[in-house]
Order: C-alpha cells, then sequence, then structure tokens
C-alpha cells in the first residue's frame, strides 16, 4: 500500500476478525484534541470504543484544527482533530479522514434574503454592503459573524470566497459553531457561516435561523454527500506518526462501517465504501 504522509487512509486496512480479537485487550488512554466542528463526533466514537474496551479512556478537547495539527506534531495529543485536510506544511504528519462536512451561510429566519451571489457574499462579510437591501434585502444594519483565527471553518471560508481574514469587517467573532448560531438568533441582521451538519440539525429543532443558498447552490448534508456543494471538507484525525497501536485501532474503529450510524447522528456524511 502506498503512504501519503499526509492522507493517511487506515481504514483501507480495516481490522479483520483476528484483529478483532486481539484487540479485545486494549488498554490505556488516548488524548485527542482540536477542531470543535469533530470533536462531538469523535466523544460518541470514544464512548462507543470504551464500551468495547472497558480499560481504554478516550480525552476529548477542544480547541480549533490549528490545536490539534500543533498537538499531534508536538506530542501534547495522540491524535489531533482537524475539520479540513492538511495543507502542504503538514507534510511531516499524517491525516486520516472518518467523515465529510459543509459549512454555510447562516442568517436569521425573518431575514428576506434566501440566496447571494459570491461578489454578494464578499460585499457583505468587506463591509462594502453595510445595509440588507443592498443585496435585495430589507432595510437594516448587517451584523458580520465570522471565525475566529485558527479555525478551519474561517480558513475554507477565506479560501473559498478568495478572501483574507483582513479583509472582514466582523462585528463579532466566535468560536464553535453553537456559538454563531445563538449570536444569529440573537440578531435579525446578522450572517454568519457553521457546519451545515449543525445548522439543519437547529433547523429542524426549530431554531430561528436559515440556511442561506451562494450562488445558487442550496447547502446541504446530501449536497456534500453527491459532491455537488463547494464548501465541503474531510474531517481528519491527525498523528505525527502512522498511527500504530492504541491510536491506530481507534482511527480504524472510527472509519469503519460499524460508525456511520453516529456519523449521520452528528449530521455530517459518512465516507463511501
Amino acid at each position: 500500500m502506498l503512504i501519503d504522509r499526509r492522507m493517511f487512509f487506515i481504514g483501507a486496512v480495516a481490522l479483520s476478525t483476528s484483529t478483532r480479537a486481539q484487540t479485545t485487550d486494549l488498554t490505556g488512554r488516548l488524548v485527542i484534541t482540536g477542531s470543535s466542528t469533530v470533536a462531538p463526533l469523535v466523544l460518541e466514537i470514544g464512548k462507543a470504543f470504551e464500551k468495547r474496551h472497558p480499560r481504554v479512556r478516550i480525552d476529548v478537547q477542544t480547541g480549533g484544527s490549528s490545536r490539534g495539527v500543533a498537538d499531534a506534531r508536538s506530542g501534547l495529543a495522540d491524535i489531533g482533530m482537524a475539520s479540513r485536510a492538511l495543507f502542504d506544511n503538514e507534510r511531516d504528519l499524517f491525516g486520516t479522514p472518518i467523515a465529510r462536512d459543509g459549512i454555510c451561510l447562516v442568517a436569521h429566519k425573518t431575514n428576506a434574503v434566501s440566496d447571494l451571489t459570491d461578489e454578494q457574499v464578499k460585499a457583505l462579510f468587506t463591509g462594502k454592503a453595510a445595509d440588507w437591501q443592498e443585496v435585495g434585502g430589507k432595510p437594516g444594519r448587517v451584523t458580520i459573524v465570522n471565525k475566529a483565527e485558527g479555525r478551519s471553518t474561517l480558513e475554507l471560508f477565506l479560501q473559498h470566497y478568495k478572501l483574507k481574514n483582513s479583509d472582514i469587517k466582523a462585528s463579532v467573532v466566535i468560536g464553535d459553531n453553537a456559538q454563531g448560531i445563538k449570536t444569529i438568533v440573537g440578531n435579525p441582521g446578522a450572517i454568519g457561516y457553521v457546519s451545515i451538519g449543525s445548522a439543519e440539525f437547529e433547523v429542524s429543532q426549530g431554531t430561528a435561523i436559515k440556511l442561506v443558498s451562494s450562488g445558487g447552490v442550496v447547502p446541504s448534508s446530501a449536497a456534500v454527500q453527491a459532491g455537488t456543494f463547494p464548501l465541503s471538507r474531510p474531517l481528519t484525525l491527525v498523528t505525527k506518526q502512522a498511527p500504530t497501536g492504541l491510536a491506530a485501532a481507534f482511527i480504524a474503529f472510527a472509519r469503519s462501517s460499524d460508525m456511520h450510524p453516529l456519523v449521520k447522528e452528528q449530521f455530517f456524511v459518512p465516507l463511501q465504501s
């Protein structure tokens, strides 16, 4: 098997029946840090792994994709979490995708705007359009909700719209998806961007937000699955070296088809078998 240091597909060597038998006696502790987007999924996978291996403990901590990558590289974490693929300057690390996600624009439910062109999105986030009526909405001041530095959601947003973070005229800077959604619920003039899965879940619960189409593409998990949604990304587990031992067993477990129901419950898209 060819090994790419940037994307180590441990799932391609799924645990055999004999290997599964051998791993019943696994013991130890894994520290997993990083992306707040990936963390809830990894936490649930960790619980399932602990149930199968009672002498194993999984410690999941958040702090953003940059922390996950840095902690994996420095050895502060056994596994880092990143809601993106590894960058070219991270070739010394190993990344294994466990699911896919997309990010979408989110506005208050009462906002009259349901679709924006890429140019309109750029105008809003750079302050060139400071009132909603400038992009086809009702009169009202625009409040820009941006992600903090180090968040891969921010990096994907900037890459897609060909912006720099210094271009963004943010009114509010937030960390995780929940904080962003809460901010938009409390401000009818706000717009931000969060994980599609988180947004879809909140809408299903009656939260006063709406998913805003960009360039005519309706954001949905189904579109991510079909590969037609442009702002999508892998959810990646990062290790300093090719995973071995307990880390390898956990990553293989996370990629297994047994975890597909958990992936869907967290409103992410399972990997194609």
